[in-house]
């Protein structure tokens, strides 16, 4: 059998000649990722081992972007265990506060990824790259600190499932309805440490922005990675911010999928998941209503410049509901720049929103719009978990902008109109 592009990487980063679905394989790695709560222990970890030297200092990339600017006394030493360690071992990809942005918009926007290279990351939400055509997987603190020392990782090979796309998205339709109704299909143990590799007519239909708000979400259903094949999209958005040699590698006919889930774009509406598992969809007509207190726009799933934008022409000259917090995070320091200089920031100011510098603050309810008893949430973040934006008894619903927006107008569920 032939093999699939997650596969083909996976080959290519082990030496080997073809891989199969559970072979165990060493792989080097292009690029390891940690950012402020995951870089201390993989410090610790590394410490203890009894290592003194990073493989290579331009392959390593440290990200303060969860708890900052820092909330409280713990946060702070965690920058600095990070901030320390990065300095030491001259880590030329270091992110601190007034230059960081959250780390899975930021390292394409820095060119840190190419097509074909293997990323290993300890946030699990790595898999974002997925979206220019690399293999890129969240692990663990200790797998951080074994790729930063070795520039190795061990890794089983994954099985795959083909999502195959037709047609094309329409009116307030986004990437985000797509991986929300693909959760929603296979469930959140649906793609179980398997590769989701997107296929089909209707890849060429979607912005490199759907594109990475789909990857990222591939976790939620499980996955190992979730990956798009090369096109003139994804060249287009790495011309201009990667100038080294990359390889483009495609799936061979014979590749063997476990599943074929076929989507068709032109079906899809506006989609959420309700509380407390993203697998819990429903169309946003069908819970239209549902009463909220505040609204979050930004995170790693969506607060690129996009969605920003989409938020924006919905808010436009409107006011949020009476007696709701609507917080917008552009989710890097370039995008920020852009949301002033198109007008967006002065338009969710107006409009009664919290307009903040990048940070993941809300989403793992670490800051910047922590939820008390009994509040509700539409966020266009990743996952909607008990507590997951503060009390336990608290709900998110996840959202795309669009809907988010619309959201915040009504001060409840609402279908953008």
């Amino acid at each position: 059998m032939g093999m699939t592009m997650t596969q083909k990487i996976l080959a290519a980063h082990a030496g080997l000649p073809s891989v199969k679905a559970g072979d165990l394989i060493e792989a080097k790695l292009d690029l390891v990722l940690g950012n402020d709560v995951t870089t201390p222990v993989a410090v610790n970890v590394f410490e203890q081992a009894g290592f003194t030297r990073v493989f290579d200092p331009e392959k390593i990339a440290i990200v303060l972007d969860h708890y900052t600017p820092c909330k409280d006394i713990k946060s702070a030493q965690l920058c600095k265990r990070a901030r320390d360690f990065a300095h030491r071992h001259g880590i030329s990809h270091f992110y601190d506060v007034g230059e960081v942005g959250i780390e899975h918009a930021l390292l394409p926007e820095k060119g840190l990824v190419a097509p074909g290279e293997l990323i290993i990351g300890a946030d699990s939400h790595t898999c974002t790259y997925g979206a220019l055509g690399a293999f890129s997987t969240g692990v663990g603190s200790t797998d951080m600190a074994a790729g930063m020392a070795s520039g190795k990782n061990w890794f089983k090979v994954p099985a795959a499932i083909q999502v195959r796309l037709t047609g094309k998205l329409h009116g307030w339709v986004s990437g985000k309805d797509v991986i929300l109704h693909l959760i929603g299909l296979i469930g959140v143990d649906g793609a179980l440490y398997k590769s989701l590799e997107f296929t089909g007519p209707g890849v060429a239909s979607l912005s490199m922005d759907d594109r990475f708000t789909i990857a990222n979400m591939a976790i939620e259903a499980g996955g190992k990675n979730g990956i798009f094949p090369v096109d003139e999209k994804t060249l287009a958005y790495e011309e201009g911010r990667v100038s080294r040699p990359f390889t483009v590698y495609e799936a061979d006919e014979d590749a063997e999928y476990e599943r074929v889930v076929e989507i068709d774009l032109d079906t899809l509406q506006p989609t959420v998941s309700l509380p407390h598992l993203p697998s819990n969809t429903k169309t946003a007509a069908e819970v239209a209503g549902l009463p909220i207190q505040q609204v979050v726009i930004g995170s790693c799933t969506n607060g690129r410049i996009s969605d920003l934008r989409v938020a924006a022409e919905i808010l436009k000259g409107k006011h949020v509901a009476n007696g709701l917090r609507c917080i917008v995070i552009p989710a890097t320091q370039e995008i920020y720049l852009q949301c002033l200089q198109e007008g967006l920031a002065q338009i969710f100011i107006e409009s009664g929103c919290a307009f903040s510098t990048p940070t993941c603050g809300p989403c793992l309810g670490g800051h910047m719009g922590c939820m008390c008893e009994g509040e509700r949430a539409v966020s266009t973040t990743n996952r909607n978990f008990v507590g997951r934006m503060g009390h336990v008894d608290s709900e998110v619903i996840l959202a795309s902008p669009a809907v988010a927006a619309a959201s915040a107008l009504k001060g409840c569920v609402a279908v953008p109109e």
